[in-house]
């Protein structure tokens, strides 16, 4: 395992000048006044804290032709920033908000975004007949809980990616036998600028075989007997 500190990458902050970041903001913005997205809505912030947050992936891994699963993506984060910059990528999102799955799809629409598929429902009562090559979550709950919910539909050879907080060392100590049991091995922990003051990491884990097929359990099991 490899910690690695991405330093503030100008290149990746100069690509959010694609138009397409500027009708997402104005959208978010616009549809927060009537739903619940974000409590972020300074322009600024929401390049910073939700743009460029989600888009550091791109900066780790070549995600061209791959598929991408995005857990609980709320408004969208990190999946449809990845789209927007890697076009080839196959994005699915599952939400358990009927309403943002909604939005999502008008998003999508005016942003003109294929190969995007919109899901309703909860990722631990999806089918495991289609896995990934990235299973992505970004606040979505604790490790060990959101660890059972991902790894079962990541392929072989393929990728968890949990966002989170510079404080996450705790959380890392509770999920460890979740994350042997579940197939999977942490690779490299990336502590990321999103500007001078503020850090983020991401908690990358590699899938190194199957995972038993009696994961995942339903929710309630999960969140009351984590592994």
């Amino acid at each position: 395992m490899e910690i690695i500190n991405f330093k503030f990458n100008q290149e990746l902050w100069d690509l959010l000048k694609n138009p397409s970041f500027s009708v997402y903001f104005e959208n978010l913005i616009e549809k927060n006044k009537v739903m619940n997205l974000t409590n972020i809505t300074e322009e600024k912030e929401v390049y910073q804290k939700h743009f460029y947050d989600s888009v550091i992936l791109s900066a780790i891994f070549e995600l061209g032709k791959k598929s991408i699963l995005d857990i609980g993506a709320g408004a969208g984060f990190p999946s449809i920033p990845l789209k927007i910059l890697v076009d080839s990528l196959d994005v699915t999102i599952i939400d358990g908000l009927n309403k943002r799955i909604n939005y999502l799809k008008e998003l999508t629409e005016k942003l003109k975004l294929s190969n995007v598929s919109l899901l309703h429902g909860r990722a631990e009562e999806m089918s495991k007949n289609k896995s990934f090559d990235f299973v992505t979550a970004r606040a979505v709950a604790k490790l060990n809980i959101l660890s059972e919910i991902a790894l079962p539909y990541v392929k072989k050879d393929g990728y968890f990616v949990a966002y989170k907080s510079i404080n996450y060392q705790e959380e890392l100590e509770e999920a460890k036998n979740a994350i042997k049991v579940l197939g999977a091995q942490l690779e490299r922990i990336v502590e990321y600028e999103i500007n001078k003051d503020l850090k983020h990491v991401l908690l990358v884990f590699k899938k190194i075989k199957e995972t038993p097929s009696i994961y995942p359990r339903q929710f309630a099991k999960i969140k009351k007997q984590p592994l």
